[in-house]
């Protein structure tokens, strides 16, 4: 009885020992560690442009400012300008154009006139310089105040012209040109048609230029005076020989009588 009790615990033990290595196979591999991906950083939003600071210290616009102020459209610029992807341009005339606008004046218009007239003298994208000269086969170009408030713009070799009927003028000077504001300077306000209509009166002829006054030399004798000396000194000259050949034939005349009278004495 001793045998057979001896084989049954080593198939038990062999049972527990196969159920184990079974156990050990069957169960799942452990989980690999990754590594996680970094997340990359978001892209720096751009800079706040202070259009007012920028007008103030740029340059001599201290009037147009005072127009973006006094119609309260500060705002919408920078809204424009900093929060829109499109961005911002922007014509300024300097303080003796607006000094030198006498007809039309705007001390006529009304304040919806005058914000309208504000507004003409801004784009509503970001224009660097280089992107006028495609900008100009679109022309007329809408501005920021929309609607019939366009002008036209044309790009003679590097040289911006902008032409709105009542005004002419050109860029003579980036003021500040990053994206998403660029603010440029013209010599001249920009006059909508939509406002001051289309009955523009004639450009005045440029006044010709003046003579210059060339003065003979003191010391030079005139073509006048040389004819008129020449003139007067033939005279003299002739008369001379007159009297001359007068009293030649005097005294011819004299020795003939003379020598006549000695032949009839002899």
């Amino acid at each position: 009885m001793q045998f057979p009790r001896t084989c049954l615990i080593l198939c038990f033990a062999l049972l527990l020992c196969s159920s184990f290595t079974y156990g050990q196979k069957a169960s799942p591999p452990a989980p690999i560690a990754l590594t996680p991906t970094p997340t990359p950083a978001p892209a720096p939003a751009p800079d706040y442009v202070n259009l007012t600071y920028l007008l103030s210290v740029a340059g001599p616009f201290h009037t147009f400012l005072n127009y973006l102020e006094s119609t309260k459209l500060v705002d919408t610029f920078q809204n424009q300008a900093n929060n829109t992807k499109q961005g911002i341009t922007i014509f300024v005339p300097k303080d003796s154009s607006f000094k030198g606008l006498k007809n039309p004046s705007l001390s006529n218009l009304s304040n919806d006139q005058l914000k309208s007239l504000i507004l003409f003298h801004a784009l509503p994208k970001y224009y660097a310089l280089a992107d006028f000269s495609e900008l100009s086969t679109k022309s007329p170009v809408s501005t920021l105040a929309g609607g019939q408030y366009t002008f036209n713009i044309t790009d003679d070799s590097g040289t911006v012209h902008l032409d709105s009927g009542w005004s002419k003028t050109e860029i003579t000077s980036a003021v500040h040109s990053t994206d998403p504001v660029a603010i440029y300077q013209v010599n001249k306000v920009l006059l909508p048609e939509a406002i001051f209509g289309t009955d523009i009166p004639p450009m005045p002829a440029p006044a010709p230029a003046p003579t210059p006054d060339i003065s003979p030399a003191a010391d030079a004798p005139s073509a006048d005076s040389k004819g008129g000396s020449s003139s007067k000194s033939l005279p003299s000259n002739s008369s001379s020989r007159s009297i001359v050949e007068l009293s030649l034939s005097i005294w011819s005349q004299m020795v003939l009588a003379v020598f006549g009278g000695l032949v009839l004495l002899f």
